[in-house]
């Protein structure tokens, strides 16, 4: 067997392993000395023992970095390279008990400056384990559901925080078909898996081969795109991953894109990845009216969400372009089922019916809704969130098919937007508030019995309905959070509603 080797890639020190083809990280490297990696014995480059100190960020794993959806958390505290290569090797342990067949995962991964080194240590544990990775490079999420769909994947992992500030990242996980995996139907096998971590003893290490994936993926998302006309857009990609995507997907568009911060920089230095938050589409929505644009457009850090603003400027709530996009679906396919979040507003399934659609409602998180949407084989389905699922994308989410066929809206019916969207305007809501609470659960049962003569379901936190208005509590599952959200016929009836329900969950009144 020969002897490892180190090389120089880009400035950074890789190591070989003998016998192995790729290369791997100095801190994979300690890490699999650490756990006497068979091949250690034999390698006559290991790393200095000075630079192999075993750090108490190394040796002790956060248990909290398991998420309902995902796994995420703070780098190098929470996740670093070390736990991301016993991530790597718990996840293609999952998928090997799930599937014995098991072969070939594909991994992508964001522009955040921690996603590179933590790629490669993820894909050193998935070929520790036996699984052969297709790394398809800086890529936006719904690009790793694409590839799975499309290819036959036995799954996925994309290295992302999604809209998180630039000192997270982290791992959303998929099995074959684009299925998601959630902390229900895998995540806490995984958790556990890493806890226990032990080195595998697998006779034939995975191989890594690198697959570009851009050309047959634009194809696919531009079916969506119908007739476009000429349209000026303005595009906020947030230093994202919709810098490298817009571009390529769109430049044979009739589309004019004013570009706001297409530089990838994991970093962030415009404003934090997140379109929801309001400070963050300051700059789009004063873009727009600087340009005269007919309509402004922004991504979150991976790409996979899209929220929008009229030629106004001004902010156009999430569930409305749900509610829009769904006529568009049924114009074609007369009852079909849509789906729709518990937190959207009443407009939503009032449109769907009107257009000769099937509501239907369901729980926040997108592993909830693509599984609904499979199981009832729904056309579409759009979250408050700013996510939005199809069923011809592999039953998964795509912020540039959304923003494609927001496109198709505005090209054919000719008018500003705000003509478009102001019928669906007929309601008012708070959007969602959000608020730090000790004891969650015994919040939601105070509410729950103080609107006890209201109409009330348990689908997600608890929902209670009125004839003028109606509001949904809900424990977050990815931050340690209250989430309230109020609609009613009226502003008054709504903000009456909203002052009771936040005098309540502060505790200023019985």
């Amino acid at each position: 067997m020969e002897k490892g080797r180190v090389i120089e890639q880009n400035g950074e020190r890789r190591h070989s392993c003998p016998g192995e083809s790729y290369t791997i990280s100095d801190s994979v490297c300690r890490g699999r000395q650490r756990v006497n990696y068979p091949k250690c014995n034999v390698c006559l480059e290991k790393v200095e023992p000075k630079s192999f100190s075993h750090s108490p960020t190394e040796s002790k794993l956060s248990m909290g970095i398991f998420k309902s959806y995902d796994i995420r958390g703070k780098y190098p505290a929470e996740i670093d390279e070390l736990t991301a290569r016993k991530i790597g090797t718990a996840i293609a342990q999952f998928f090997k008990e799930k599937n014995p067949k098991s072969k070939n995962i594909v991994v992508g991964r964001d522009m955040r400056t921690s996603s590179k080194s933590l790629a490669n240590a993820l894909i050193e544990g998935l070929c520790e384990a036996g699984l052969d990775v297709t790394n398809i490079g800086v890529v936006s999420t719904e690009m790793t559901y694409f590839a799975v769909g499309y290819y036959q994947y036995d799954g996925s992992v994309m290295v992302t925080a999604s809209h998180n500030p630039a000192e997270y990242n982290g791992f959303k996980i998929c099995r074959e078909q684009a299925i998601p995996i959630s902390f229900e139907t895998g995540i806490d096998r995984i958790a556990k898996l890493t806890k226990q971590y032990y080195p595998p003893r697998i006779e034939q290490l995975g191989k890594v081969v690198v697959r570009d994936v851009f050309n047959d993926y634009k194809k696919h998302v531009l079916k969506f795109a119908g007739n476009l006309r000429h349209l000026r857009v303005v595009i906020d990609a947030g230093n994202g991953m919709a810098g490298k995507i817009i571009p390529i997907v769109c430049e044979e568009l009739p589309i004019e894109i004013i570009p706001l911060y297409f530089e990838l920089d994991g970093s962030f230095p415009n404003h934090d990845p997140n379109p929801l938050k309001a400070e963050n589409i300051i700059d789009l929505q004063n873009k727009v009216r600087e340009t005269k644009a007919q309509i402004g457009a922004a991504f979150d850090g991976d790409a996979d969400r899209c929220v929008f603003v009229d030629e106004m400027g001004r902010s156009i709530g999430c569930d409305i372009i749900t509610a829009l996009i769904a006529k568009q679906f049924l114009e074609r396919e007369k009852g079909a089922t849509i789906l729709y979040d518990i937190r959207s507003s009443w407009v939503v399934p009032e449109e769907i019916k009107a257009a000769g659609g099937i509501p239907h409602r369901e729980r926040v998180g997108h592993a909830y809704m693509r599984a609904t949407l499979r199981k009832e084989r729904a056309a579409f389905g759009g979250e408050l969130s700013g996510h939005y699922y199809f069923r011809d994308n592999y039953y998964s989410d795509s912020g540039m098919i959304a923003f494609l066929m927001v496109l198709n809206i505005l090209s054919n019916k000719r008018v500003p937007f705000s003509n478009i969207v102001s019928p669906l305007k007929r309601y008012y809501s708070t959007g969602e508030i959000n608020f730090e609470v000790e004891d969650k659960d015994a919040k939601i049962e105070g509410i729950t019995k103080e609107f006890s003569n209201g109409k009330i379901d348990y689908l997600d936190g608890v929902t209670v309905e009125y004839k003028d208005w109606w509001f949904n509590v809900r424990k977050s599952n990815t931050e340690p959070l209250l989430r309230l959200n109020v609609e009613g016929k009226t502003q008054e009836i709504m903000e009456r509603g909203k002052k009771l329900l936040i005098n309540i969950i502060q505790g200023k009144t019985h």
